[in-house]
């Protein structure tokens, strides 16, 4: 995306939230809409996939914090007063006629972007003066464009989640264009130096006591032109296709966590560098376990009985079982720890599993259950509540 796009377009608009929005706020309005415009369930809406392209465009921008703060510096500074309307739509910074379209090239060539490369508030100025007296040569050429990140999610079994494992991952999404192999030129020719440039990237014009040096607009800042375009992509490098990944969850790995796949996600244009993956992890709660940390967590129910006299408990593990010993007089919520029987991480260290027991009290008791009840309540001593009794008695 280009320097121009930050100041023309609102992310904030296109995602839906206010600019005072939180990071949480911003991510849960684009996986919301991501999801609702995403190709897969949008098949043949050229408009729905529009809107998934701007919606990732505005989450690259204001998901990223440094991104974000340059964007909104940005944006600040241009629609602040700082650079005044003039009557051809530019502005007067200090009295002095000046054009802001013109440091996007749209003075002299209609308009067109000459794409700064995107890197924000500061990148735009350096870029703008970079061919000025004393400023050490011409603009590096913005080169290839780098893909973008893709973010897909996975949702994985408790037991999995746990113990780690490696998955199969579909995704449909651009891909490197196997007819072209990426460089956007039909079988048997090359992308050749652009006439413009002359394979810089990069030109630069005079106007008035500057001279500045910008991404080439014939080439885009690759420095190579296409002449005869790939068939399959139409000289992009990239076609939307269908891919299979083998992705390794690692052991222990948590509900909300992503994955990152360092260049696994869409392909650079014109042979830039791909993207990252991002993978989402939902794990599905289990019927027995809860997790805290690096401790499995587990409630069983004992009797009352047992609770008084104590007993040794047999408990499920993920992987086996496990005794524990309950002592004799055990109240109802004590936690028995069972040490290494939770999830153990990549480097040998293990969490523990922690035992909840719950002491059920029976609904209904038969004749001889209530008798053996009231003969053991007669022989056991009250309930220490002296200090309740003697707050009940200044209400009496």
């Amino acid at each position: 995306m280009s320097s121009k796009d930050w100041i023309e377009k609102d992310y904030y608009a296109v995602l839906g939230v206010e600019k005072s929005a939180s990071s949480d706020e911003i991510k849960k309005s684009y996986r919301k809409l991501a999801r609702e415009s995403h190709p897969d369930h949008n098949p043949g809406d050229p408009k729905a996939e529009e809107r998934f392209k701007a919606v990732s465009e505005a989450y690259a921008v204001l998901g990223d914090e440094k991104k974000r703060r340059e964007y909104d510096e940005m944006r600040s500074l241009f629609g602040s007063g700082a650079f005044r309307r003039n009557a051809r739509g530019g502005g007067q910074p200090g009295g002095m006629p000046f054009d802001v379209s013109d440091l996007f090239g749209g003075g002299a060539a209609g308009g067109a972007d000459t794409r700064f490369g995107g890197g924000g508030f500061t990148d735009l100025f350096s870029t703008i003066f970079s061919g000025g007296a004393g400023a050490g040569g011409p603009a590096r050429p913005r080169g290839p464009a780098r893909g973008r990140d893709v973010e897909t999610e996975v949702a994985l079994d408790f037991g999995d989640a746990v113990r780690g494992v490696t998955l199969p991952l579909s995704l449909r999404a651009p891909g490197v264009c196997d007819t072209c192999h990426g460089n956007g030129a039909k079988p048997g020719t090359q992308p050749v130096a652009c006439p413009v440039c002359h394979g810089a990237g990069v030109t630069t014009r005079n106007q008035g006591s500057f001279s500045f040096s910008e991404p080439c607009r014939n080439c885009q800042g690759v420095g190579t032109v296409v002449e005869e375009k790939c068939p399959e992509c139409h000289g992009t490098g990239g076609v939307t296709k269908t891919r299979t990944l083998n992705v390794r969850f690692p052991a222990g790995v948590a509900d909300g966590q992503r994955i990152r796949l360092a260049g696994r996600g869409e392909p650079g244009e014109r042979g830039g560098p791909a993207g990252d993956l991002f993978v989402q992890v939902k794990v599905r709660p289990d019927e027995l376990f809860g997790r805290s940390g690096d401790d499995l967590t587990l409630t069983v129910p004992i009797t009352f009985p047992e609770a008084v006299l104590g007993i040794d408990l047999r408990v499920p593990t993920l992987d086996g079982t496990v005794t524990l010993r309950v002592p004799p007089g055990t109240p109802s919520g004590r936690v028995l720890r069972a040490r290494g029987k939770g999830v153990v991480r990549k480097d040998d260290r293990a969490g523990d599993l922690l035992v909840t027991l719950d002491v059920v009290v029976p609904a209904k008791l038969s004749d001889e259950a209530r008798a053996a009840l009231e003969s053991f309540a007669d022989q056991t001593p009250p309930a220490a509540r002296e200090h309740l009794d003697a707050r009940v008695r200044r209400f009496s």
